[in-house]
């Protein structure tokens, strides 16, 4: 959706509108602006990225050499059980719907979210969720050290911090189902006129499919968590086996939602990283309808495979085939994604700038993690390799290198809109070399920990692994460093306004209606739809 605009039109309502929004503390709180909502979840999920990541520095600390160091291992245990939770459920989750609340409404030429009070609410939801979690540290026997995946019976021995866990991870739940129904409904009712569901950008459409994924499964959690807490409190025995409770059904459960959640953390990203390598290549995105079924295929797929995470659990061999196999066909539409940005920068006129090569590692390190996936999807290495820090790299592959870096260049792609200035071109490559190099250092080493045997979890380990885990935990501070760059050195002074201003269109070879309005993009937007034309991909105003 390039080019050709009506400036004559409301089409951008930025002319007598600055007055009718309010200030200070007011216009946060209370705000129903998708984008004013959307900067509020991106701060968010950062400060949760900074508390999950101290989390994951104290990891590395104590494994930096053989023997306890620093923690008891059940602290230990609590590092790495928070670590997971808010990195997955404070950090990559709503930096995902802050990308999605700033950019969806600018995309489809919408004047703002379907429903912009539940959407404040949605948001403000996270904020005492967050506080449960992280305050569960300061719990009677501290906060829950049961693993990210909250496995039962560990779960109904914990103090009462597990409650506030769980509690907390409903009101999270929640939040998601909002976020979701909101964006469902924003895309499917509010489109400009002439844009189809076809004509959609691809961040649009990867978003429309995962918003389906968590009203889906978000649901299950919350069962799941429920039953837990029912178990703890209310004499019930579905995963207490002292009363006839099965333990694997909780894993049943919990993956059959931990499946598709790997797939909600993953799908945005490739729509950030369609959207900015044909940008780059200044070429249109290979195989656009391709895409957009691979991806609902992808979504499909993630509901019949869950129980690959189970293979060690006794599941008869029938089972494990069939997962196997399940396992293995999602990497058919994950390849033909890879394969239609490789074809959409083949013969391109590329150039490298920071969003860019940030899109580019994305596609990197992501396949080395998809391959590694491949590895585990099989029963019997899985067998040997089940709870190994080869599966740790495996999932850091895809969920760091996979959704934080298309995170990092979504930023870097949309942030002149965002602030109105251009971030100096070496400070996004400085900061990609950087975490690219560090994260490598930390995580690959990690490939061959698992293989030699060491488990995941444990605050201890013999001399053996002693080497590596020195290198990763090196790394892993590199990596930390390198985000306190980015908030420092590379997000503050572009939140501040300090750098060149950007025009409306930053990047020669973008497309789409969010690059035809001002750069900061102003408080409202296309008040009067922009008209398309049914023939094209272009605005006619």
């Amino acid at each position: 959706m390039s080019a050709v605009i009506d400036h004559g039109g409301h089409a951008h309502g930025h002319d007598d509108h600055a007055h009718d929004h309010p200030h200070g503390w007011r216009r946060w709180v209370f705000a129903t602006n998708h984008k004013d909502i959307g900067t509020l979840y991106l701060l968010f999920s950062l400060t949760m990225l900074m508390i999950g990541g101290v989390l994951a520095l104290c990891i590395r600390a104590e494994l930096f050499k053989p023997g306890l160091q620093l923690f008891n291992p059940e602290l230990f245990n609590q590092f790495t059980t928070m670590h997971g939770i808010i990195m997955v459920f404070g950090a990559i989750m709503p930096a995902f719907v802050g990308m999605a609340n700033w950019m969806i409404p600018l995309q489809i030429g919408a004047s703002d979210m379907a429903f912009a009070r539940m959407n404040n609410f949605s948001f403000w939801l996270l904020i005492p969720a967050s506080l449960l979690l992280v305050g569960s540290f300061f719990m009677p026997g501290g906060a829950p050290a049961a693993g990210w995946t909250l496995y039962a019976p560990l779960t109904l021995q914990m103090g009462p911090s597990m409650d506030a866990g769980i509690f907390a991870m409903h009101i999270m739940g929640a939040s998601s189902v909002m976020g979701s129904i909101n964006i469902v409904v924003t895309i499917l009712n509010m489109r400009a006129p002439g844009m189809t569901l076809m004509k959609m950008p691809m961040f649009s459409w990867t978003w429309l499919i995962t918003a389906y994924l968590l009203i889906a499964v978000m649901p299950v959690l919350a069962g799941a968590i429920t039953m837990t807490l029912t178990d703890r409190h209310f004499g019930t025995s579905f995963f207490n086996p002292a009363g006839g409770g099965d333990p694997v059904m909780y894993q049943h459960i919990f993956w059959f939602f931990g499946h598709p959640e790997v797939y909600i953390m993953i799908l945005p990203a490739f729509g950030i990283v369609s959207q900015i390598i044909p940008a780059f290549a200044r070429k249109k995105l290979f195989g656009y309808e391709s895409m957009v079924y691979a991806t609902a295929s992808i979504a499909i797929l993630s509901f019949i495979v869950w129980a690959h995470h189970m293979f060690a659990t006794g599941m008869p061999v029938t089972g494990q085939l069939f997962f196997m196999y399940a396992t293995m066909l999602i990497s058919v539409p994950t390849g033909v994604k890879i394969f239609n940005w490789v074809a959409t920068m083949w013969r391109g006129s590329m150039t490298f700038e920071a969003p860019m090569v940030w899109a580019v590692g994305f596609i990197f390190v992501f396949t080395m993690g998809g391959f590694t996936g491949l590895i585990l999807s099989m029963a019997p290495i899985d067998t040997q390799l089940q709870d190994t820090y080869y599966v740790v790299a495996h999932f850091h592959y895809v969920l760091v290198a996979g959704s934080l870096f298309a995170l990092f260049a979504g930023f870097y792609y949309w942030a002149p809109k965002w602030t109105g200035v251009m971030i100096p071109d070496w400070k996004g490559q400085l900061h990609f070399w950087w975490s690219l190099i560090a994260f490598n250092v930390t995580f690959f080493p990690m490939h061959f920990l698992g293989l030699a045997g060491m488990p995941r979890r444990y605050a201890d380990y013999p001399m053996q692994f002693a080497d590596f885990n020195e290198i990763a935990s090196i790394g892993s501070f590199a990596f930390g460093l390198a985000q306190v760059y980015f908030i420092f050195g590379v997000m503050i002074p572009a939140m501040r306004g300090k750098g060149v201003p950007a025009p409306a269109r930053p990047w020669e070879g973008a497309e789409g209606l969010e690059w035809e309005i001002p750069s900061p993009a102003p408080f409202h937007t296309f008040e009067t739809p922009p008209k398309l034309d049914p023939t094209a991909t272009r605005v006619i105003g």
